[in-house]
């Protein structure tokens, strides 16, 4: 591709994030029930990224052998999938925990920068690999994946759901959507505002 050629997809690319509209919840439903992705213990869903499971989580041997450097558990503490920065101790691995419930009431948007920033960084470490779970790794942990995908990817929700379910079928739970809903309008209007300038 000339430069010339990669210059006028690129103005495409950014006129048609201009007109991009956050979908109606209903058709956000609708994308994520079209599950395409596999249902293993653990899936690979971005470059270094996995996404998976509580049984994923507590076997040592596979988190090795994916290299894993960095574990964020979207299900963290005691009525949870309480694992716990101790439980990987003989493990070269960082750990960060939510306290987060599978509840469409669950205000999860309070968790979206954090665990973005600590995705991000772990991503950007030497050999970083990064490992992100709930209990099943449909809703909780699937929700903070697609969350870093919009604010430091800058993937669209759309865009962010459609790579992660390419990979591994995840299932937000309603009041989920709803909250990645409303990070992608406000997003999208930053975008929007930064193209003005």
């Amino acid at each position: 591709m000339s430069h010339a050629e990669n210059g006028s997809s690129k103005n495409q690319n950014s006129e048609s994030r201009s007109r991009y509209e956050t979908p109606a919840l209903s058709e956000l439903q609708r994308l994520v029930w079209s599950r395409g992705g596999s249902d293993n213990h653990v899936d690979q869903v971005w470059p270094n990224l996995y996404l998976g499971d509580a049984w994923a989580a507590r076997s040592k041997a596979i988190l090795q052998s994916l290299g894993i450097t960095h574990i964020l558990n979207a299900a963290d503490g005691p009525y949870n999938i309480n694992t716990g920065a101790r439980y990987y101790r003989d493990l070269p691995i960082e750990y960060y925990g939510v306290q987060a419930f599978d509840d469409n009431s669950f205000d999860i948007s309070v968790f979206f920068q954090d665990a973005a920033n600590f995705i991000h960084n772990a991503l950007k470490a030497t050999g970083g690999k990064v490992f992100v779970h709930c209990a099943m790794g449909l809703s909780r942990s699937a929700t903070l994946v697609l969350a870093y995908l919009m604010i430091h990817e800058n993937l669209t929700l759309v865009e962010a759901l459609k790579s992660v379910d390419s990979n591994r079928g995840i299932c937000p739970n309603t009041g989920f959507l709803i909250q990645l809903r409303a990070l992608d309008i406000r997003l999208n209007n930053e975008k929007r505002g930064a193209l003005a300038l």
